[in-house]
């Protein structure tokens, strides 16, 4: 693993042809969660199988909380205090029609990694899968649907619908656009119905949705490594 900036950004780099994100093969860009620390998700690289070459990109969160364990990172701050209010009484959380404060800021920072990351490593957007589990999912979402930067697919890992009217205008350009999608039925953080909403609205809206529903919680399983592997095996193969 090597460690670089791009976009005021830090990212961690695996994979390609020295284990250190070296070459030109596929690309890989996972955003990790909230309250996790940057490199949380680091470990995915090793144990999905894809192609040989295909090297990994973890940009991390550029706020710093002060809770969790070791340097624990956000995209935008969360309201912890409803969160537990909701939790505690049974409430849903629907944030389909939130626009979160600091998402518009998150996703600046995240096009302006993507704007500065060739000039750090060469990547070619159409070979490469953008994604993330939890908070890191909404984020790509949000940017997918508007972005110009032509992406091989998109990863879920873990999300839910947020903010759909803001990308509802931009979202036709993405017909035919390959999304995996997992989530556990059992979800104590974002509601399983939230992510069904999810898929139903892009599904609607004409992407390809791969969706993977898995018996357990806020987790990336077993099952759905596997099933992930596939899904980016097929995408970064095609010529």
């Amino acid at each position: 693993m090597r460690e670089e900036r791009a976009g005021g950004l830090r990212i961690r780099l695996t994979g390609g042809t020295d284990g250190r994100g070296g070459g030109s093969g596929p690309a890989v860009i996972l955003l990790h969660g909230f309250g996790a620390p940057g490199n949380d998700l680091v470990p995915i690289g090793d144990a999905l199988a894809v192609p040989p070459g295909t090297r990994f990109i973890f940009p991390e969160g550029p706020l710093s909380l002060s809770f969790g364990y070791g340097d624990s990172r956000a995209w935008w701050l969360i309201d912890m205090a409803r969160l537990e209010a909701d939790r505690a009484a049974g409430r849903v959380r629907d944030l389909s029609t939130e626009v979160p404060r600091g998402l518009p800021q998150a996703r600046a920072a995240l096009e302006q990694l993507l704007v500065e990351l060739p000039r750090v490593l060469p990547v070619d957007y159409k070979k490469t899968v953008i994604g993330g589990f939890s908070q890191g999912a909404m984020l790509t979402c949000d940017l997918a649907m508007r972005t110009a930067h032509p992406f091989a697919g998109l990863v879920q890992l873990s999300g839910t619908l947020l903010a759909r009217q803001e990308w509802r205008p931009s979202v036709a350009k993405r017909s035919g656009f390959p999304v995996f999608q997992s989530h556990g039925t059992q979800d104590p953080i974002l509601p399983y119905g939230m992510a069904e909403r999810l898929r139903d609205a892009l599904t609607q809206a004409g992407l390809a949705v791969a969706w993977h529903s898995f018996r357990g919680g806020h987790e990336i399983p077993e099952p759905v490594m596997r099933q992930l592997s596939a899904f980016l095996t097929n995408l970064l193969n095609r010529p």
